[in-house]
């Protein structure tokens, strides 16, 4: 009987020299932190990657406690995701934000909030790292950052950039396509000026592949979008070397142990050979991405939780092995709520034991040459453009992306993911394999079960916050946003740095953008805008 990958690739029982006959070690492989860039970025031995855990709970304060605590413990950088609201735009005093506020990750839509989260944090010897929707992110970072005295090119950290998928597998911001990916292109362009040590662009393959994809459907919807605002950027004249260096992809890490490690080499070698050939990129930093990874949270289960302790050890090694830049690893009781202190800390402290303990991190791509892992990295870059370029062919991926087209994709994954679970294809130990009676299932639930209710008191001060500020100031400032916007050679970022410091929200300056673009102030038809009708 085959063994198949998660990608559908059929694995053999033993690999040999056939299997890599036309293997060219200079051109396909070549040694570290040198072109293709296969074997890893650097030719430095790989030493600790950035070790961190995704935070974000309650109202702001209580987030900044989590950093601190995770901090203390070793953590090397912060990674900060916010409430449903926030991840869609809405401020706290929305009413359909009431019931979720805190309850996903941190509740964030104004210049104190990010006060409040960065307050005390070495943020100079730290990276910020952030899942909210990246131009406000940037703004709330750049701001506090300075207040608090740490110059904004000095910031490192990252923001994620979704312009084709974030509607329709994440969380729906109700901007236009073309708003969205203007945004980016403008975040990116800021930051190669502003903030030139930060991260504007990640490839977030991570986000869209928790719907069901495979690998090779992973990486190849992630390089359609980055070549996508690539071609973007050099339009507006921007050089490919003024940005390309802060590149990141931030990859999923499933439990198919092997296939994830060629699958981080592949990405290596396509990213190369598509900065160099594609787009003329000439710094050797524009040619060797970095890559992050978030181990999947779909392959967690809530039955018999601390498997998953299991689950994101292995994975953890798996991306030490593959040499990624830094690591997040889901937590234990993903499948119930925000990551407690306990599962914080056992996923920190699993990747410290690996790096550590088991001298993974001592020699660089140790799997470099093994017959296996050369062919299956081979057969899964031939997969992934085989797909770019089945998915190209069907038309313009932004057309594609209008259309609807990715959204079938998604649904199709997940009916399939769903299948294969059902049919006992895809093993989950506790889930369709080894289950075990309720009454039994204790060790951790406790932990795993504890509710976290929404922080509902976050909406009247919001409402206070809006009361007592200078609304004529705010207005204005929004105003001068809504023009700026209309004028697509103008970049967006600067109007949103001073709205937010002038104290407009998040949603209000979400909202005006979208009257900028002839969309409703509120999508939700449930609030009106707070400056001119006419805006409509």
């Amino acid at each position: 009987m085959t063994t198949y990958t998660r990608s559908g690739i059929p694995l053999k029982p033993v690999y040999g020299p056939e299997d890599t006959k036309n293997l060219d070690y200079q051109k396909n492989l070549n040694s570290p932190g040198t072109f293709p860039y296969t074997r890893g970025r650097s030719a430095k031995t790989a030493g600790a990657w950035i070790q961190r855990e995704l935070s974000g709970e309650g109202e702001p304060s209580r987030s900044n406690e989590q950093l601190k605590y995770l901090i203390d413990k070793g953590q090397m950088g912060v990674d900060v995701i916010g409430d449903s609201p926030t991840m869609a735009l809405l401020d706290p005093d929305h009413p359909l934000a009431l019931n979720t506020l805190g309850t996903q990750g941190v509740s964030l839509c104004c210049l104190q909030d990010y006060r409040e989260l960065f307050k005390d944090l070495p943020l100079d010897r730290i990276s910020v790292s952030s899942s909210v929707p990246p131009a406000f992110a940037l703004a709330g970072l750049y701001l506090a950052a300075k207040e608090y005295g740490f110059a904004p090119n000095r910031l490192r950290g990252s923001v994620l950039q979704t312009p084709f998928y974030a509607e329709d597998c994440g969380y729906a911001m109700h901007l236009p396509f073309s708003l969205r990916l203007r945004m980016a292109g403008d975040c990116i362009e800021f930051c190669a000026k502003e903030m030139p040590k930060f991260h504007s662009f990640v490839e977030d393959t991570y986000f869209f592949s928790e719907a069901g994809l495979n690998a090779v459907e992973e990486m190849a919807l992630g390089f359609i979008e980055i070549r996508h605002i690539v071609r973007q950027l050099l339009k507006r004249g921007v050089d490919i070397d003024s940005f390309a260096p802060r590149i990141a992809i931030l990859v999923n890490c499933s439990m198919d142990f092997f296939e994830e490690i060629a699958k981080i080499r592949a990405t290596r070698r396509l990213f190369a050979g598509m900065m160099k050939a594609e787009f003329g990129a000439k710094d050797p930093r524009s040619l060797a991405v970095v890559i992050t990874s978030h181990t999947s949270g779909l392959s967690l289960t809530a039955q018999q939780p601390f498997n998953n302790i299991v689950r994101g050890a292995i994975q953890a090694a798996s991306l030490a092995i593959a040499g990624v830049q830094a690591m997040e690893i889901s937590a234990f009781d993903e499948a119930y709520r925000t990551p407690s202190p306990e599962s914080h800390l056992v996923g920190l402290r699993t990747q410290q034991v690996v790096h550590l303990e088991s001298n993974i991190a001592a020699v660089q791509d140790p799997l470099g040459g093994s017959y296996f892992i050369e062919s299956l990295t081979d057969e899964m870059e031939k997969r992934i453009v085989d797909l770019i370029e089945d998915i190209e062919s069907k038309g313009d991926p932004a057309t594609l992306s209008e259309k609807g087209w990715f959204k079938k994709f998604f649904e199709n994954s997940m009916v399939r993911y769903h299948q294969q679970i059902g049919k006992g294809e895809l093993a989950r130990v506790g889930l369709n394999v080894h289950q075990i009676p309720d009454h039994e299932d204790t060790l951790l639930k406790e932990i795993s079960e504890g509710k976290i209710e929404p922080y509902r008191e976050r909406a009247e001060k919001i409402k206070e916050y809006k009361r007592n500020r200078d609304l004529n100031q705010m207005k204005a400032v929004l105003h001068d946003l809504f023009q700026i916007s209309k004028s697509e050679n103008e970049n967006i970022l600067p109007a949103i740095i001073t709205a937010t410091k002038a104290g407009a929200t998040m949603g209000e300056i979400a909202g005006v953008l979208r009257q900028a673009y002839n969309h409703p102030y509120d999508p939700h038809g449930l609030i009106e805008s707070p400056v001119e009708k006419e805006f409509e």
